[in-house]
C-alpha cells in the first residue's frame, strides 16, 4: 500500500508504518553484519513486534468492521434458497436464483417470496419487517407487488416475477447502502486534507526528534534512532482514516435496519443540520387517496350527470383529484361519455369535449381562465368548504362543486411537534387554497404552511429558503417532487417499499411512516456525533503520542515508548474509534426505539 501511494506522488497512512519497519529492520542488518561498529546492536525485535501488533489492530478493526456491516449481511442472507414454479399447471420446485422474469410461482404459509413479484392470485398477510421495518404484516391482494425475502405469514399466492437478481429490490437496497458507506462526506474531506499534510510534517518530526537527541543529549545513536522510529510509527493517523467511514458505516447499517435507506454519506451529514423542513402535503401528510366527500349542483344539470361529464374529461389525468372523482363515478356505475380535445393544464385544471360539450374542471383560478366571472365562481355555495374543490363548468356555465377530502396520517402531529422541538422549522407545501391549508395545517399543529403551489414551483418554495440561509431538506413522494427533492440540501423520499431504487432523494423513508423522519434526523445528529468525537480522539491520540514517543517526558521522568510499544499504542487507538462507532448500534434504543 505504501509502494502504490508513492509511486502516485501520495503519502498515506501505510508510508509511516512501511518507513518504521524498514529503518529498523535495515539497521539492524547493518549492526548484524558489523558495519555500524562492533558496539552496534541489531533489534530485529522491533520490526517483528510492529508488524505482529499492526496486524493485530488490523484483524481487530476487520472484526469490528465487520459488526458495523451486520445489517446487510442479515439482508443478503434472507434471500430464499428455492421457489415453487407453475409450469403447465405442474409444480417444480427450483432454486430460487434460476427464477426469470414472468415465471409463475406459487407461495404457500411461511415460504419466502422468491423475487420481486405482482400477485395474479389468492391474498395473504406478508411479513416485511426485514425491509421496511414494520412489523405488522401488509395485506397482498391482486395486482399487489411483494418483495423477494419477504415472508407470506398466511393464505395461498400466485405470483408472477417482475425483478430478479441485481435488478431486486434487495439488491438495489444493499448496492445503494454499500455506495453510501463508500461516499465521503464533506467532514471526511477535511480529515483526508489533513492527512495529506499530516504524513510529511511527521516525517520532519521524527528527523529533529532523532537529530535533537543525536546531537544533544549523551544518549547514542540507538537511542535516538528508535526514538526517531517511534515519533514516525506512533503518529500514523490510521485513526484519524477510520473516524468516519466507521460512523457512517454503522449509522447507514443502523437505518436500514429501522426502514431507512441513506443513499448518500452526506445525507447522514446533512439530515442532522436540516433548519427548514419542506412537507409536501398529499401523500405524506395525508394518505393521497382522495374521495368524494359531496357535490354541490348550482346549474341544471343533477348530481349524477355533472359527475359524469367530470370522471369522464377527468380520466386521462394522473393526478390525485382526478383519480377521486373518476374512483367515485366507477363506485356509482356511471357510463362515460365520448371525450376529445383533452388538454391538461399543469397542475391546475383539464379541458376538453364531452358527449359534444365543452367542459372545464380545475381550481378558481384556472375556470376565471376559462372565461367563467370570478364573481360567479366566488359565490358558488361551497368554493371555501372543507376539502379540496373542483369547479366544473359545462359550456362557459359554472354548474357544480365536487369536493374531495383525503385522510391525515397517523402521528402526523405527533411528528410535527417532535420537528419543532428538536429546532426544525416544519412548512408544508401544498397545491390546495389558503383556506384548505389552514384547515389541515391547524389539524396538526403548523404554523407555517405554502397555500396554491403549483407542481413547478415547489422548486422556487425550496430555493426561496435556501437563499434565506436555511439549510433546507424536502419530504415528497420521490416522484412528483424530483426537482424539489434534488434542489433540497437533503431530499427525503417517502417510499412504497418497492421503489427504493427509482426515488429521487437522498433519503428513503422504505416503510412511509412518518416517524422515520424523526428517526433519520436523530441518527443523522447522533452519527456526526460519533464523527467529532472519533475525530478529537485521532488528535488527542497523537497530541499526546508523539511528545511520549519523541522523548520528553524523559529527562523529568525517564518515560520512553519503544518503537514496538508505539505501534501497539497506534493498533489500539484505531480499534478504539471503531468500537466507538460500534456503541451507536448500543445507543440506537434511547433514539430509534422509543
Amino acid at each position: 500500500s505504501a509502494w502504490l501511494s508513492l509511486k502516485n506522488r501520495f503519502a498515506n497512512m501505510d508510508v509511516l508504518v512501511a518507513l518504521g519497519i524498514t529503518a529498523a529492520y535495515g539497521y539492524s542488518l547493518l549492526a548484524l553484519f558489523g558495519l555500524l561498529g562492533d558496539s552496534a546492536t541489531a533489534f530485529f525485535e522491533t520490526s517483528a513486534m510492529l508488524i505482529l501488533f499492526i496486524r493485530f489492530g488490523k484483524w481487530l478493526e476487520a472484526r469490528a468492521k465487520g459488526q458495523a456491516s451486520a445489517a446487510l449481511k442479515k439482508l443478503l442472507e434472507l434471500q430464499a434458497d428455492s421457489a415453487t414454479l407453475l409450469d403447465g399447471g405442474v409444480e417444480r420446485v427450483i432454486p430460487a436464483d434460476q427464477v426469470k422474469v414472468g415465471d409463475l410461482l406459487l407461495v404457500r404459509p411461511g415460504d419466502k417470496i422468491p423475487a420481486d413479484c405482482v400477485v395474479v392470485e389468492g391474498e395473504a398477510a406478508v411479513d416485511e419487517s426485514m425491509i421496511t421495518g414494520e412489523s405488522l404484516p401488509v395485506e397482498k391482494t391482486l395486482d399487489s407487488k411483494v418483495i423477494g425475502a419477504t415472508i407470506n405469514r398466511n393464505g395461498r399466492l400466485v405470483i408472477r416475477a417482475t425483478a430478479v437478481g441485481e435488478g431486486s429490490v434487495l439488491s438495489n437496497i444493499v448496492r445503494l447502502v454499500e455506495e453510501a458507506q463508500g461516499d465521503k462526506p464533506p467532514i471526511q474531506r477535511l480529515a483526508d486534507r489533513i492527512s495529506n499534510v499530516f504524513v510529511p510534517l511527521v516525517i520532519l518530526l521524527a528527523t529533529l526528534t532523532f537529530c535533537g537527541w543525536l546531537l544533544g543529549s549523551d544518549q547514542g545513536f540507538l537511542f535516538a534512532f528508535q526514538m526517531g522510529i517511534s515519533v514516525v510509527v506512533i503518529a500514523c493517523p490510521c485513526a484519524l482514516g477510520l473516524a468516519t467511514p466507521t460512523a457512517i458505516m454503522v449509522g447507514s447499517s443502523v437505518g436500514l435496519e429501522h426502514g431507512v435507506l441513506f443513499k448518500k454519506a452526506t445525507a447522514l451529514e446533512q439530515i442532522s443540520k436540516t433548519k427548514v423542513l419542506l412537507l409536501d402535503k398529499t401523500g405524506t401528510l395525508t394518505s393521497g387517496e382522495f374521495k368524494v366527500d359531496r357535490i354541490t349542483v348550482v346549474g341544471h344539470f343533477n348530481e349524477g350527470d355533472l359527475l359524469r361529464y367530470a370522471a369522464t374529461l377527468e380520466s386521462g389525468s394522473a393526478h390525485p383529484l382526478a383519480k377521486g372523482i373518476v374512483a367515485e363515478a366507477e363506485k356509482r356505475q356511471l357510463e362515460r361519455l365520448s371525450v376529445s380535445a383533452q388538454q391538461e393544464i399543469g397542475g391546475r385544471g383539464v379541458r376538453g369535449l364531452v358527449g359534444g360539450k365543452e367542459v372545464a374542471c380545475g381550481s378558481r383560478d384556472f375556470l376565471i381562465e376559462q372565461g367563467i366571472t370570478a364573481a360567479v365562481v366566488d359565490r358558488s355555495p361551497d368554493g371555501d368548504g372543507p376539502g379540496s374543490q373542483i369547479f366544473v363548468a359545462i359550456d362557459g356555465k359554472l354548474q357544480g362543486v365536487i369536493a374531495l377530502t383525503d385522510a391525515i396520517r397517523d402521528n402526523v402531529a405527533a411528528v410535527v411537534m417532535r420537528l419543532q422541538h428538536m429546532g426544525i422549522l416544519p412548512v408544508m407545501v401544498t397545491g390546495d387554497s389558503r383556506h384548505v391549508a389552514a384547515s389541515v395545517a391547524r389539524a396538526i399543529g403548523l404554523e407555517h404552511f405554502e397555500a396554491e403551489v403549483l407542481p413547478g414551483q415547489k422548486l422556487d418554495i425550496v430555493k426561496k429558503y435556501q437563499q434565506q440561509g436555511q439549510l433546507v431538506g424536502m419530504v415528497g413522494d420521490g416522484i412528483n417532487d424530483a426537482p424539489a427533492l434534488a434542489q433540497a440540501d437533503i431530499g427525503i423520499a417517502i417510499g412504497s417499499g418497492t421503489d427504493v431504487a427509482r426515488e429521487t432523494g437522498d433519503l428513503v423513508l422504505i416503510s412511509g411512516n412518518l416517524i422515520d423522519i424523526v428517526r433519520s434526523i436523530e441518527l443523522g445528529r447522533k452519527t456526526l456525533g460519533k464523527i467529532r468525537q472519533n475525530l478529537f480522539w485521532a488528535f488527542f491520540y497523537n497530541a499526546l503520542g508523539i511528545p511520549l514517543a519523541a522523548g520528553l517526558f524523559y529527562p523529568a521522568f525517564g518515560l520512553s515508548l519503544k518503537p514496538e510499544f508505539a505501534g501497539l499504542a497506534m493498533a489500539f487507538s484505531s480499534v478504539s474509534v471503531v468500537t466507538n462507532s460500534l456503541l451507536l448500534r448500543r445507543e440506537k434504543r434511547h433514539f430509534l426505539e422509543k
